[in-house]
């Protein structure tokens, strides 16, 4: 256990800032205050922009060697490792999720660093054959300041996900921490700070979601946006962002389905259930959120599904229980609803289905729906809780169109010892990655995005990098020949 602050700042251009304005943040376990943090204004996100925009053009990321950057980096994973413990209780209590999870995400912070690091002197261009007479090569020039609204479900990864390649690529970045779950990202950036970065690199910045973010994505100031989040708001972002024609990379969230065949392994399935869809209390983008079984083992993995969410722990974060609280009262509200009107139209609750009344938290009851019809909204709206939508499916032709029947397309699961028709599937599946026989299979080096509602661009990867950085040609006339 770490004593945590009463009151938290915000970090602009290099010196942790204060306001007139304070949030409340809550602990989702017991709804008990935690800490307050400064409530950034519009004026604090003019001075962080501002800042970030000095620092970009004064090529204090860029005018050294590419090295520089790389010794950067480094430097930050060994600060992150530092506070890993630290921050994993002030994550914990502030946003409900495991201890345990929580340290592995300032870890895994750590590891984006390091990742990009290796990547931060290799940011090479070509040189392109034009005949006798010419020169052509290309350029790979830094977007400038990244503008990143960073949601509360994995603040710490996800901030960390972005981060590292935009600094990596010589960018300054100006990020938004999210109003339910900011502390754990303050611990995250006071590691950065001791890092040596130029001021302005950096900057944190917690405010109320619509004045605050409208203002930094359509800002001049601004020339790249990340976001991560609900489809509303980040079609609203990009209404702003159109206003200056910022380009952005856009993680929206989903719907996403595993298609579980009669000669799936039973053992590795369910292992896959409880971590797709109760991990977190189902708070992942890319959680599984549907469950497609064939109907010959239709019964046997419903009853076995059931089961296993019934045995699950229920539990506060410190405890490590295997069920969470959801984030925030709103969001088991949310929750409740969807699934009442899931009820409604037909499906059947073979367990939970609402809150625990007995209580102090937000907690939700592991749920499982079965007889659930492609129609349903428990089957096409995301619900961002610990509640699985089981559908039945004959021929593996009406999976592929049952899995493929939302307007989302994040991620998709195949489980089979049939390599080729695990194969058949992950081409015919519209989602920007499929895991085959283990959900969450992959990892940071790994590519991840969406397509539909769910988004566009990538994160993760070598293939991220190239998001926050412009391609330059240029082309020379030699004299003479």
């Amino acid at each position: 256990m770490y004593p945590i602050a009463s009151h938290w700042l915000n970090y602009i251009d290099g010196q942790w800032s204060d306001s007139s304005q304070r949030l409340t943040v809550n602990n989702p376990g017991t709804a008990e205050p935690v800490a307050t943090i400064a409530q950034a204004t519009v004026a604090d996100a003019e001075r962080a922009l501002l800042a970030a925009r000095r620092c970009a053009d004064s090529g204090l990321l860029t005018r050294a060697r590419p090295a520089q950057r790389v010794t950067w980096l480094l430097r930050i994973a060994e600060e992150i490792r530092a506070v890993a413990d630290e921050g994993a209780w002030v994550l914990c209590q502030e946003n409900g999720k495991r201890l345990s999870d929580a340290r592995d995400e300032f870890i895994e912070a750590a590891r984006y660093f390091e990742y990009y690091a290796g990547m931060a002197d290799k940011i090479e261009g070509t040189s392109i054959p034009l005949g006798n007479g010419y020169m052509d090569f290309t350029l790979y020039d830094p977007m400038g300041v990244s503008a990143q609204i960073v949601p509360w479900n994995f603040p710490v990864s996800i901030c960390a996900r972005s981060l590292a390649p935009a600094l990596a690529a010589g960018n300054a970045v100006v990020i938004k921490s999210p109003e339910l779950s900011p502390l754990g990202m303050c611990v995250l950036i006071r590691a950065i700070a001791n890092a040596g970065l130029p001021d302005g690199a950096v900057n944190l910045i917690c405010g109320r979601g619509r004045e605050v973010g409208s203002y930094l994505v359509s800002h001049r100031a601004v020339d790249q946006i990340v976001f991560t989040g609900s489809v509303p708001t980040g079609q609203s972002i990009l209404r702003d962002a159109a206003q200056h024609a910022i380009p952005s990379v856009m993680e929206l969230g989903g719907k996403s389905a595993a298609i579980a065949f009669a000669d799936a392994d039973r053992e590795q399935l369910l292992a896959s259930v409880q971590s797709g869809i109760f991990f977190n209390a189902g708070q992942v983008c890319s959680a599984m959120s549907r469950l497609l079984v064939q109907r010959e083992i239709y019964e046997d993995v419903v009853e076995a599904v059931v089961a296993m969410a019934e045995g699950l722990s229920v539990g506060l974060g410190q405890d490590n229980a295997d069920l969470t609280p959801v984030v925030s009262a709103g969001q088991l509200t949310g929750i409740e609803a969807l699934c009442r009107r899931a009820i409604e139209e037909g499906a059947v609750a073979v367990t939970g289905g609402e809150a625990f009344a007995d209580r102090a938290g937000h907690f939700m009851r592991p749920t499982v729906f079965r007889d659930v019809t492609a129609d349903m909204c428990i089957a096409q709206e995301e619900v961002f809780g610990p509640v699985l939508a089981i559908m039945p499916f004959d021929t593996e032709e009406q999976a592929i169109a049952i899995a493929n029947g939302t307007e989302f397309g994040l991620v998709a699961g195949v489980f089979t010892q049939d390599i080729s028709r695990a194969m058949r599937c992950t081409r015919r599946l519209k989602s920007g990655q499929v895991f085959v026989n283990e959900w969450y299979a992959g990892g940071i080096e790994t590519p991840f995005g969406g397509v539909g509602l769910s988004g566009f661009g990538r994160e993760k990867g070598q293939e991220a990098l190239y998001s926050y950085v412009r391609t330059k040609n240029v082309a020379i006339r030699i004299a003479g020949e």
